[in-house]
């Protein structure tokens, strides 16, 4: 493979540069250690500070990877919404744990989650499906997600039918769209530091109900 489509990596002097971003890990309990961090991520990044790798694995244990956006985060978990009927929930319904990760390059800084998944209650998607924009209503109905399609002009001819059909009403959420919730048993937060030494805190749990310990870990 040509070295030419891998940028260069920064100098030693580079490194020496950057700004050490001192303690970091100011808040004990993880959930709101994250939050901390995505709202001040959110003052910097140029787009969806709450987007997030989310990787599954099929029933043959093949794992797959894709960019999701994160709708809700409590001590419950990591919760988003999509098509149950798309890849990533034909996988979830075959091994229902997952593993995500966001990296906001703005701030230096990224937080791992590994745990179980699983749906959110009718009652919440519901309620979600209700806040969003029409057209994305419209879409949600319209789009057999992950499956071969036979044209763009099919999927906007779609999307006028059922624009049409709920002219002067809401449009209700499909049977086939809904959210899910990532319990995880463990979540690990990385700081860029000068030189690639870089600061890990993990934080891991037996089970959801036990609670939470944690360690500094070698970068």
């Amino acid at each position: 493979m040509s070295d030419d489509l891998i940028p260069p990596s920064p100098s030693a002097e580079a490194y020496g540069a950057e700004e050490d971003q001192g303690e970091v890990f100011t808040i004990h309990d993880p959930f709101a250690l994250f939050a901390e961090w995505l709202a001040k991520a959110g003052e910097t990044e140029p787009n969806d500070p709450n987007t997030m790798a989310l990787a599954t694995a099929d029933k043959h244990n093949l794992p797959n990877v894709r960019m999701v956006l994160l709708k809700e985060v409590d001590a419950c978990g990591l919760t988003f919404y999509t098509n149950v009927e798309s890849a990533k929930g034909e996988e979830i319904a075959a091994n229902p744990q997952a593993a995500a990760c966001f990296h906001w390059k703005t701030i230096r800084r990224q937080v791992r989650f590994r745990g179980r998944v699983e749906r959110v209650s009718d009652e919440e998607a519901d309620a979600y499906f209700a806040t969003r924009a029409r057209n994305a209503q419209l879409g949600a109905r319209a789009s057999a997600q992950s499956r071969p399609m036979e044209s763009r002009e099919a999927l906007e001819r779609e999307i006028e039918r059922l624009d049409r059909a709920y002219d002067g009403a809401d449009v209700p959420r499909p049977d086939h769209w809904s959210g899910y919730r990532l319990t995880p048993i463990e979540i690990e937060f990385w700081v860029n530091r000068p030189f690639r030494l870089h600061d890990r805190l993990v934080y891991w749990r037996e089970t959801p109900e036990a609670d939470w310990q944690s360690e500094r870990v070698y970068p």
